[in-house]
């Protein structure tokens, strides 16, 4: 199958421009506007390895079929080595986000090491999908305290890590609210208050734990 001329015969002009707006950083001929549910179902068509083997990529798209094949590798082993090949051509949020191996799940004593070097990157979507990895597999049965100190002493500057910070923060608050509440206070200023606006909008923080959050802005 020729994967570029398939995308662009799934090619919505319409959509595409409505995308661009949701991934700033892209460039102008980057994306070529493919619905998520068309490349899921291309995913499922196409040979998984030769395709992995291609990088780096030249469009959006071809980012997004990788990182879905990525998360639903079964083999561990095969999964993490093909993931560190592809992280350092990660370069948008969108992309970042959408890589959850979920293969993880099951491995998350192993994984935990690779979250730890993942954070301590000089690449910014690598240190956000560790964080990212965090928040997926490791605020139930796998969580920790020392977790949140991993990224709660993150210093970056750069906005898309920052705002997986909070992400990340507002979902443990919601999942660990005893052992995450007392965290706020290593947080930078920008990501406590970004990370309590979070939490106050989401569903699965109770109204009560939302009022006391508020009056810590």
């Amino acid at each position: 199958m020729d994967i570029r001329k398939r995308l662009f015969e799934l090619q919505d002009v319409r959509y595409r421009e409505f995308h661009k707006e949701l991934v700033p950083t892209a460039t102008e001929d980057y994306i070529i506007g493919v619905r998520m549910p068309l490349l899921r179902q291309l995913a499922k068509e196409i040979e998984p390895m030769p395709f992995l083997s291609e990088l780096p990529h030249l469009y959006y798209e071809e980012n997004q079929l990788h990182a879905i094949i990525l998360s639903g590798i079964k083999d561990y082993a095969l999964c993490l080595r093909e993931v560190e090949r592809f992280l350092p051509f990660v370069d948008n949020w969108a992309t970042c986000d959408g890589l959850r191996p979920r293969c993880f799940a099951m491995h998350t004593a192993d994984v935990l090491a690779h979250v730890q070097r993942w954070l301590a990157s000089d690449h910014e979507y690598t240190v956000r999908f560790g964080i990212g990895v965090l928040e997926a597999f490791y605020l139930d049965g796998a969580f920790s305290p020392e977790q949140l100190q991993w990224v709660a002493a993150l210093r970056r500057d750069e906005y898309y890590i920052k705002m997986m910070q909070a992400w990340y923060f507002a979902t443990a608050l919601a999942k660990q609210w005893d052992a995450v509440l007392p965290s706020l206070d290593r947080l930078t200023p920008w990501v406590r208050r970004k990370t309590i606006q979070k939490a106050c909008e989401s569903y699965r923080v109770s109204d009560d734990h939302k009022v006391l959050l508020r009056s810590m802005k």
